[in-house]
């Protein structure tokens, strides 16, 4: 979706006047200072943009993915450092703390608050997107990924040195790696491999000092510029499917016996279930369900194994499509079959939308009752899509305080609810409107969620769960939505961070 160049324009000036939040001399002095700190080859100079650069605009919202955050902030960066090299992000990370300007860290923009690139006080972006360099060596089976690089380039370059490795990370293909990993990271290879944080092995951060680090230095809180990875084995040859089921054809019985299967198949089976509102116009309205599905392996296996574990499912050798792992991405990304995999170099979301998510763990099944409460929910705002990833596998065999990620055992699976809109359904002024019926949603299924806390998932961030100002962080407050996103890490990560401020 394209923005129109006269509300960019609005935009354009807008910025000029909040420039003025920060004084004159504070942002000149904070400009003059990046030359000082940097010893690059590349002139930093190069890499910095300011409101008056004919281009700020437009690298400002290249990677802005979500409008409703875009379009509602109240303040614009008084800079964007693009760094070219490690170095400009150091001379950023200096400078920034030295001139009192917060940094906002973006790779490829996909915060789900927009939080990379909005704030509410004077702020800097360190736009990571030209640190994208890929180095794989076979001879490990690891590579060195730069933080501005997309898990589409990873899955590329991997497929370019092997056709038996790949990575468990994003379905979506223009995620930056830097943000992706830090969150955790998931994909369909989840119950085999686990989160993407599970395969990292080494990483390479500047902290607040400036210095460059790598995991065994003397912290681990920083700006990550790189992460050594383990790459992970996959057939030459996987099968993939979706089956769809109304709830006229049955779709709430086999939704049920989703949630009993799902976390509870071999390792090598992915069968994520995705309920979407169907309206045939009027009031005649139903829900969707798909069952898609990936296999490490050939058809003949997956049909045999779905025989005997989810025969209700009915599914069929014409609903299999066998493909190459990395062909499998493209699958998963909703490119059409036979997409050359050149798309993966695709680096920037072409589409972007209005949106509001939220997320959900479920350590117990949904009821028939509080799936119809589901259906209900999505057919009254029609404008959503909800996607629920089984658990289990892999994710059972790794200890809660391994990482900071702590949803492992006991859940069965983990929910998105994702609400979008365009322009034509009121842009900016419908946010009220659709916002309020995402959190209507979210309460509804609240009875059949995980309670106390209520757990949500780090990388699908979500304010309306808590949040601190932009300047300023509570302690009681910070431990209250912390507790859901990492549950007994959170206090952890709350020792680790003191201890590295002393």
């Amino acid at each position: 979706m394209k923005i129109s160049s006269s509300i960019f324009s609005l935009i354009s000036i807008f910025i000029l006047l909040l420039i003025s939040s920060a004084t004159s001399s504070d942002f000149d002095d904070f400009i003059r200072c990046l030359p000082r700190q940097s010893n690059s080859s590349l002139p930093i100079t190069d890499a910095i943009l300011t409101p008056n650069n004919s281009t700020f605009q437009s690298i400002y919202q290249l990677r802005a993915n979500n409008l409703r955050t875009f379009l509602s902030a109240t303040s614009r960066p008084v800079a964007i450092i693009t760094a070219l090299h490690l170095s400009h992000a150091q001379a950023a990370v200096i400078c920034a703390k030295r001139h009192d300007f917060q940094l906002r860290i973006r790779s490829g923009g996909h915060d789900f608050e927009g939080l990379s690139y909005t704030s509410d006080v004077p702020f800097v972006i360190l736009d990571m997107f030209n640190l994208n360099s890929i180095d794989i060596d076979m001879s490990t089976e690891t590579a060195w990924v730069q933080a501005g690089a997309t898990t589409g380039e990873l899955y590329y370059r991997i497929a370019e040195k092997s056709n038996v490795h790949g990575f468990p990370s994003g379905v979506c293909t223009t995620l930056g790696i830097g943000g992706h990993f830090s969150g955790g990271g998931y994909g369909f290879l989840i119950r085999k491999y686990g989160i993407s944080i599970d395969n990292v092995i080494d990483a390479q951060l500047i902290d607040a000092n400036g210095r460059i680090l790598n995991r065994g230095g003397t912290t681990s809180f920083g700006i990550i510029l790189s992460w050594r990875i383990k790459l992970v084995r996959v057939p030459p040859r996987v099968t993939v499917f979706t089956v769809q089921r109304t709830l006229e054809q049955g779709a709430t019985e086999l939704a049920y016996r989703w949630q009993q299967v799902a976390p509870k198949l071999p390792k090598d089976l992915f069968i994520r279930l995705q309920p979407e509102p169907i309206n045939n116009g009027g009031n005649n309205k139903t829900v969707r369900v798909s069952f898609i599905g990936h296999f490490l392996g050939q058809a003949d296996g997956l049909l045999r194994l779905m025989n005997v574990s989810f025969p209700e499912l009915g599914l069929t050798r014409n609903d299999c499509l066998e493909m190459s792992w990395v062909e499998s991405t493209l699958y998963w990304a909703n490119f059409p079959n036979g997409t050359s995999i050149d798309v993966l170099l695709d680096r920037v979301q072409e589409n972007r939308v209005f949106s509001k998510s939220k997320s959900d763990y479920y350590k117990a099944l949904i009821p028939k009752q509080g799936l119809e409460t589901l259906w209900q929910g999505l057919m009254d705002i029609e404008d959503i899509f909800v996607q629920m990833n089984p658990y289990g596998g892999r994710m059972e065999e790794i200890s809660d305080s391994e990482t900071a990620f702590a949803h492992r055992a006991r859940n069965l699976f983990m929910v998105l609810y994702g609400i979008q809109w365009s322009e034509s359904d009121g842009g900016i002024n419908a946010t009220k409107r659709y916002v309020e019926m995402s959190r209507r949603l979210y309460d509804a299924m609240a009875p059949y969620a995980s309670s106390n806390p209520r757990e949500a998932f780090f990388n699908y961030r979500d304010l309306d769960i808590g949040s601190n100002e932009s300047d300023e962080t509570d302690f009681e407050d910070a431990q209250e939505y912390g507790a859901k996103y990492f549950r007994n890490n959170f206090i952890r990560l709350a020792v680790a961070r003191k201890r590295v401020k002393e």
